[in-house]
């Protein structure tokens, strides 16, 4: 069985907007409300892929109770935690065109002015106690060997910043494979519970050393030095470079990406881990698996919501 995790799920509402003007009121040109948090995204790429899941986390409140019967009629098992208190959040993601913005100096028309602008406000999200939290592990130490486990995402800021760490050290001799995408100090210091898979982007993983990553040998030696220190495979996605994988043999696939309209970079990443999760346990091959992962990635970002299984089967035969 496949588990994900989302600490921080949220209704993800989505407004098109043609001319947004800051201080003005503005009028939609389009609405769309999708169930957000990145292990969330992941649990349902992997549905549409043809692979059961269930996804675990908090939900509270009326926001929460959306949340849960929308990832529902999707098709994927949930198994929340409700919490006592509190609203599961709102995320307002503002699309538009162009946008009204006046220098101040001779009303020159800015730079934000003359391209496409994406905004996006995030909630906080609700309290979550040391039983509730309690009771999510319990439900994770049920996971057995064989099963496959994502943790994906920010921590809450009432959880503790070890979370992540102290979970994998209850599975750490249960044989369980951890898929773990996380940024900076969350990401490296669950290395020495030695995860299957970790996937960051080209710019988290040079953040973790410090780095302005340009060429892929650079990226090559930060992946490898983050297999030194526990990962089992290395996977960083690069948007339209394509992506880079190094697995656990020291083997290196290098992949670029399918031509396409890019529409949307909300869930692309997710959408990556659930097919390279999806081609690996089709096939038990590292290299098919990034190319699925690519595809799926690719399938979200040229479409308006996450990746369905007819749009990624068409563009992995277009991958080189």
């Amino acid at each position: 069985m496949i588990y994900t995790v989302t600490f921080n799920p949220a209704l993800d509402y989505v407004i098109g907007v043609d001319n947004i003007k800051l201080d003005a009121v503005n009028r939609t040109n389009s609405e769309a409300i999708f169930y957000g948090g990145k292990g969330i995204n992941v649990s349902t790429v992997l549905k549409n892929l043809g692979y059961h899941n269930i996804a675990l986390g908090f939900v509270a409140g009326f926001t929460g109770n959306a949340i849960e019967s929308g990832v529902k009629s999707l098709g994927i098992e949930t198994d929340f935690i409700h919490l006592k208190g509190g609203l599961s959040r709102i995320n307002v993601k503002i699309k538009s065109l162009k946008a009204d913005v006046n220098s101040k100096k001779d009303d020159v028309e800015t730079e934000n002015s003359k391209k496409k602008i994406e905004t996006e406000i995030n909630g906080q999200g609700p309290d979550i106690s040391q039983e509730e939290l309690e009771e999510l592990l319990k439900k994770i130490e049920n996971i057995q060997k064989g099963d496959i486990l994502v943790l994906a995402g920010s921590i809450p800021n009432t959880l503790p910043s070890d979370i992540y760490e102290k979970i994998m050290e209850k599975l750490e001799s249960k044989g369980i494979k951890i898929v773990v995408d996380a940024t900076k100090d969350l990401l490296v210091n669950v290395l020495k519970y030695h995860p299957f898979l970790i996937k960051p982007n080209n710019h988290e993983l040079g953040d973790i050393f410090g780095k302005i990553l340009k060429t892929d040998e650079e990226i090559l030696v930060c992946a490898k030095e983050l297999q030194k220190k526990g990962a089992e495979n290395v996977l960083v996605s690069m948007a339209k470079d394509g992506a880079l994988l190094v697995t656990k043999e020291g083997k290196m696939y290098r992949i670029g990406v399918p031509k396409g309209n890019v529409k949307n970079s909300v869930g692309a990443g997710d959408s990556m881990v659930a097919g390279f999760i999806a081609g690996y346990l089709e096939k038990e091959d590292y290299e098919y698996a990034l190319k699925m992962g690519t595809a799926a990635g690719s399938a979200t970002a040229f479409s308006y919501g996450l990746a369905k299984k007819e749009d990624v089967m068409d563009l992995l035969k277009k991958i080189e």
